[in-house]
């Protein structure tokens, strides 16, 4: 009995490999478009957590963004740094801290969240509504599989 050859890779028809190349191109287009506001996506994710919930912990944004602690821990430095936010020691916990937003990330809540609007206006605009939501609806469903 022969082994026989696994079939090649099509890349057009991998699931993974499209949507690793959607999530650049959307990286690259909202990293256009809030440039001018003097952000990156890192902050602007970030951000985006703060203006829901102001006042996380550190461990919080670490869950939300499913990102690692030291990247958070970076990107956390750096936004300090930009006048973006500020730490406060924690009211009940003396190992950690909170996170909040100062006037400046305040004020870049509708600037920043238009660009980001933009970007998916264009990205979706030849789809339908019902596409939109479908695309929507199955991206959630395959993140919830290759969640933990």
């Amino acid at each position: 009995m022969t082994d026989a050859a696994p079939p090649p890779f099509d890349k057009a028809r991998s699931a993974g490999y499209l949507t690793n190349l959607l999530a650049r191109l959307f990286a690259q287009r909202l990293t256009e478009a809030i440039r001018p506001l003097g952000l990156a996506p890192a902050p602007f994710m970030t951000l985006l957590e703060l203006w829901e919930t102001d006042g996380l912990t550190q461990a919080d944004l670490v869950a939300r963004l499913a990102v690692e602690q030291a990247t958070m821990a970076g990107t956390l430095a750096r936004m300090e740094r930009d006048g973006l936010v500020i730490r406060r020691p924690h009211p009940t916990d003396r190992r950690a801290q909170t996170v909040h937003l100062t006037e400046r990330a305040r004020a870049l809540q509708g600037p920043a969240t238009a660009a980001a609007a933009s970007v998916n206006a264009r990205a979706l605009s030849s789809l339908t509504e019902a596409e939109r939501e479908e695309l929507r609806a199955l991206t959630a469903r395959v993140i919830g599989n290759l969640q933990d």
